[in-house]
């Protein structure tokens, strides 16, 4: 990858793994630590390790081998190559854009019915008030 020498062959243990899948997905390293129930400094451990079986340098770079390593995509891309691998990630991504937006879409309509129902329980006590004020 432009002179990038990264080692294809390295072998990562489960947990490291586990740690790269999420890290090369674009998660900190804190969200890594609560989703795998391990410490950050667990996590900067195994990212150092992993770092150094993969011969990588940054998180971009892991990334970039893990997609490769996992996808089998050639660490030494053409460029129609390239294009049809990120039109591929870009599709693979979009689905879970899509089930996020309808998460937040589901929540916010929650929301919006929560405050409609507090405003007709509010307007039928005014109207209480009301017709209990002209009783009096």
């Amino acid at each position: 990858m432009g002179g990038i020498a990264m080692n294809a062959e390295a072998k990562l243990t489960r947990r490291e793994t586990q740690v790269g899948k999420l890290l090369a997905w674009g998660a900190c390293k804190k969200t890594v630590a609560d989703r795998l129930y391990i410490s950050v400094h667990t996590v900067e451990n195994h990212v150092r390790n992993i770092f150094e079986k993969t011969e990588c340098r940054s998180v971009n770079e892991f990334s970039a081998w893990y997609f490769c390593t996992h996808f089998g995509i050639s660490m030494e891309l053409s460029p129609l190559k390239n294009i049809v691998a990120v039109c591929l990630l870009i599709i693979y991504m979009s689905g879970d854009i899509m089930q996020s937006t309808d998460a937040f879409t589901r929540n916010r309509s929650r929301r919006s019915t929560n405050v409609t129902e507090r405003l007709r329980s509010r307007n039928r006590r005014d109207e209480l008030d009301l017709t209990f004020s002209d009783v009096l």
